[in-house]
């Protein structure tokens, strides 16, 4: 508990100064964790006997990335077309080798990871230099809404987990993660929602609508992490990595944002930008 409580607050000291420095750093961070996330989840499939195209998957992850960091959506689109074509491709060129599987796994992966941080991407730098003003300073509308998805994602985490070892009775899946609980989920739901809606407060957005927004995220969020528990289930692992000392993997860290930051970034241009 220690690593894991010493280990998350240096992550947090981290994660503030590059979600704040923004620009390159940030973007070259998002990078960097998509390609360590898909590392993870192709290391996962073999363990099942398939082969994922890692090399190949980290090349299309990076053109992706790259189109989002440039803000041009018909690249990305592009970018999206060709990953699809080359993953298929493979098939042919690797016949014998690579099956259709293995290709199924490739592509589920290269658009279930590289477009979720894609997305992360792309809402930091949401909103160009426009700022909004604060008790302790002015925020970039993108490097609100991160902190909007970020703390979203772990308050749902946080508040699921104490009020499932306090109250946890009856279980929400157990087929896929024994250890959540209907009480964990909903003192997740409570939490999150309050949590999102001081940010509403912090930030000078509509606390209701945030309220909401928060409502959401905890939903997300939780069915986020049992995806990676159903893929953990079937491949027969514990944690997708050990890189992160007391929390596992990239993958096991980012698992629930990979769903929350596509849907932040949607929620703000929808509703905050449309406004």
């Amino acid at each position: 508990m220690l690593t894991r409580i010493i280990t998350g607050v240096v992550g947090i000291a981290l994660a503030t100064f590059v979600i704040q420095t923004g620009g390159t750093l940030f973007a070259v961070a998002g990078l960097l964790l998509a390609l360590g996330a898909w590392y993870e989840y192709c290391r996962a499939f073999r363990q099942k006997g398939l082969n994922p195209a890692l090399l190949t998957g980290g090349v299309l992850i990076t053109c992706m990335w790259g189109c989002g960091w440039l803000g041009n959506s018909q690249y990305l689109t592009g970018a999206v077309m060709l990953s699809a074509l080359v993953i298929m491709l493979i098939t042919v060129f690797r016949h014998g080798v690579f099956d259709v599987i293995s290709a199924a796994v490739s592509a589920t992966g290269i658009f279930y990871i590289g477009l979720a941080f894609v997305h992360l991407v792309m809402l930091r730098f949401a909103g160009g230099e426009a700022v909004i003003p604060t008790s302790i300073g002015d925020f970039q509308i993108g490097c609100a809404f991160i902190w909007v998805a970020l703390i979203g994602t772990w308050a749902s985490d946080t508040f699921a987990y104490f009020a499932g070892c306090a109250l946890g009775r009856h279980k929400l899946c157990e087929p896929i993660s024994p250890k959540k609980t209907i009480e964990g989920f909903i003192g997740g739901l409570i939490g999150t929602t309050a949590s999102v809606a001081g940010l509403g407060v912090f930030f000078g957005f509509d606390v209701p609508m945030m309220a909401v927004l928060g409502l959401i995220i905890c939903v997300i969020a939780t069915l986020g992490d049992l995806v990676e528990s159903v893929v953990k289930r079937y491949t027969g692992i514990k944690d997708s990595g050990n890189i992160i000392p007391g929390h596992g993997g990239i993958w096991d860290r980012f698992d629930s944002v990979i769903y929350t930051a596509p849907f932040v970034y949607y929620f703000m241009y929808f509703t905050v930008m449309a406004g």
